[in-house]
């Protein structure tokens, strides 16, 4: 009895690791295919085209791809000043970040600080879902490490500025540029750049045109840091 029990549970063992393994190769294949090729959609872009499609069937995403060279250098130093600052000397997370966040949460007795990198933002628009749980921070974890490894930091950053969301249904450098000034996203003056760069973490609170207080303080330090922010 206890030796079938025992047979059994290393069976289920080996099975539930053997899927993990499984979904985690899905991962990696994806990634090297992405290393020469350009993602069309990613499960963030899909989730909100379903909460777009709910009230409008027929909504589609503004989105047009642009390679890394037609993207203003004052965008990608913009965002890594204001995303992550040590985005060219970490392997995909930033442990004194982490930590000055995990000691900010627990003063405040809630999550309220994050310590994302770029990286890790990509892994989770990539691939996964807005639900917090610890299993997917794991495998957000596991897919930065397998993007870091695969992946130049160019070809990370070319594709997050062209796969995150800069307003409702406004996706990448190219549609953002045109959404919220006019011009392409190779055109983006420094203050332009900017004020992108400061609307990241909450890109649907700001339609064009929009001021707030926060908004204006938050590109003016931005706009400080850009000079020193290290781009590939």
């Amino acid at each position: 009895m206890w030796r079938r029990l025992l047979r059994w549970t290393w069976y289920s063992l080996l099975l539930a690791l053997s899927a993990v393994a499984l979904v985690q190769f899905w991962f990696l294949v994806h990634i090297w295919y992405w290393v020469d090729h350009d993602p069309e959609m990613t499960a963030f872009m899909q989730a909100r085209l379903e909460v777009l499609r709910e009230d409008d069937p027929g909504a589609r995403l503004a989105h047009q791809w642009v390679p890394y060279r037609r993207i203003s250098a004052n965008l990608k130093r913009a965002v890594v000043a204001a995303e992550d600052a040590k985005f060219m000397s970490h392997r995909g997370f930033d442990w004194e970040a982490i930590q000055q966040a995990y000691e900010k949460n627990v003063r405040e007795g809630e999550i309220v600080f994050g310590a994302s990198t770029i990286t890790q933002q990509l892994a989770k628009n990539l691939f996964l879902s807005g639900e917090r749980a610890w299993w997917r921070k794991a495998q957000e974890a596991a897919i930065t490490v397998m993007l870091e490894t695969v992946m130049t930091k160019r070809r990370i950053l070319e594709i997050y500025l062209n796969v995150i969301e800069w307003g409702e249904g406004v996706f990448g450098a190219e549609a953002a540029a045109r959404h919220h000034f006019g011009v392409s996203a190779a055109n983006l003056r420094p203050e332009q750049a900017a004020r992108l760069a400061a609307m990241v973490p909450s890109p649907r609170r700001y339609s064009p045109g929009r001021e707030t207080a926060y908004l204006q303080q938050r590109a003016r330090t931005i706009l400080a840091r850009m000079n020193a922010a290290q781009v590939p």
